[in-house]
């Protein structure tokens, strides 16, 4: 790929429609890999997903405009999966099997379109919707907070001059650089993107990607963003992610069949998936309640990806289960990718390093770091913390719990009843800083 002047497109194209999501493919794979399961299995299941800014300090309703938001959504949803991209869907390996992707499945997305959505501005926050066919609705989370999150950082550099966003970039890019460099001391990292979400931008991301790329070889082994593992030959990496176990539980009648709810939604993953693609993500009620009455046979699987508990109590935890059912975690892998940056990727991995098969995700903190970067000391560029979750399944509320309680989504009585069934134990409380 040709390394774009990103300064210069940005000046240039600030001042009118610049689509942001211009491909269905500009998703993370694990998004994919769920669709295609819940297809399958759950066809006829209504799900909402609802936006969620945690950074409340930040009043997206006062920096974005609403009719450039309008215009961003509904672009999306005239998109369309592309022949030439079906047909890296369907001929493409992906962690080494052939055909990840049914005949049927991409038959179907050949006509997929993002449903309609629906917008309001409350107190300085967009409430932002999206209700209908599951099948369609877990497609909006990626590009809805794509287009939210680059059209915050277009509104902080409305206003800057072509030599004020040249440094900007210019101190950005100085600032990764100097990342890669410390990770080249890691001689055995395994590290790859997960940055779409909450990037700057999609230029800047491809840019990212491509910098890892040459400044980490072999190390790095990947992005989450599907379009840019397709344009720049790489490996599209993800599994899994909390909306299984979360549209699982909300669905369960009664408080048994909701502590079930996590180990059904393993059984039904592990009846289309295999290999390395058999990673756990233990933590949507709590890693202990997980583990505490996981099945023996989830031990088998090849790994875990602690995802909101600190990461060096959250891995050591998962070793010590390892160990009680008889499983070496030299054979295991754990995958980190919860806030992670430069410091606590070197922490985490001198800490684990031999002892475990180690894997980071290396997500907000590498495509949208821009702190201390801007010429004129803004703090619009600074990260925030928004998501898009499930928020309800055929009518009835969606909860994550997190082992993180700021992290929480969901009813408050709702929370009350899942902390009641799963437990608050080893749950701490800490700042949501991305």
């Amino acid at each position: 790929m040709a390394v774009t002047d990103i300064a210069t497109r940005t000046y240039n194209h600030n001042f009118r429609l610049d689509p942001i999501v211009r491909s269905l493919l500009d998703t993370d794979f694990y998004k994919l890999l769920m669709l295609q399961m819940i297809r399958h299995i759950h066809p006829d299941v209504q799900a909402t997903f609802s936006l969620i800014n945690r950074t409340k300090s930040v009043r997206l309703a006062d920096i974005i405009d609403e009719g450039e938001l309008r215009a961003q959504l509904d672009h999306a949803r005239t998109v369309r999966f592309s022949k030439k991209e079906l047909i890296w869907l369907a001929g493409n390996s992906f962690y080494g099997r052939q055909q990840m992707f049914s005949p049927d499945f991409i038959a179907w997305l050949a006509d997929f379109r993002l449903p309609d959505y629906e917008l309001r501005r409350v107190d300085g926050q967009y409430e932002l919707r999206f209700e209908g066919p599951w099948t369609h609705t877990t497609m909006w989370e990626i590009p809805a907070l794509a287009i939210i999150n680059e059209l915050r950082s277009r509104a902080a550099m409305r206003d800057k001059g072509k030599f004020a966003l040249d440094v900007l970039y210019a101190r950005a890019k100085a600032k990764l650089w100097e990342k890669v460099e410390r990770l080249r001391d890691l001689p055995d990292l395994v590290l790859s993107d997960f940055g779409t979400r909450r990037r700057h931008g999609f230029l800047w991301q491809r840019w990212c990607v491509e910098a890892l790329k040459e400044g980490l070889g072999r190390r790095f082994i990947g992005t989450s963003n599907v379009l840019l593992a397709m344009d720049a030959d790489l490996e599209a990496i993800g599994t899994n992610a909390h909306e299984l176990p979360m549209v699982a539980a909300a669905l369960a009648e009664g408080d048994g069949a909701l502590a079930r709810a996590p180990y059904q939604v393993l059984e039904e993953w592990r009846q289309h998936y295999n290999g390395n693609l058999l990673i756990v993500l233990p933590d949507a009620f709590g890693t202990t309640a997980f583990l505490k009455d996981a099945p023996d046979w989830v031990a088998d699987w090849t790994g875990f990806r602690p995802d909101s508990a600190p990461p060096i109590e959250g891995g050591e935890q998962i070793i010590r289960w390892w160990r009680e059912r008889g499983r070496d975690p030299k054979d295991k892998l754990l995958i980190f990718s919860d806030g992670m940056d430069i410091d606590t990727i070197e922490e985490t991995y001198r800490h684990f390093h031999g002892r475990v098969r180690l894997s980071f995700g290396w997500g907000t903190n590498l495509t949208n770091d821009f702190r201390g970067c801007d010429p004129d000391g803004s703090a619009g560029l600074e990260p925030i913390s928004l998501v898009c979750k499930v928020t309800s399944a055929n009518g009835r509320p969606a909860v994550k719990l997190s082992d993180n309680p700021a992290k929480a989504t969901g009813d408050p009585a709702e929370i009350a009843r899942y902390l009641r069934v799963f437990g608050a134990e080893d749950h701490m409380a800490s700042p949501v800083l991305v």
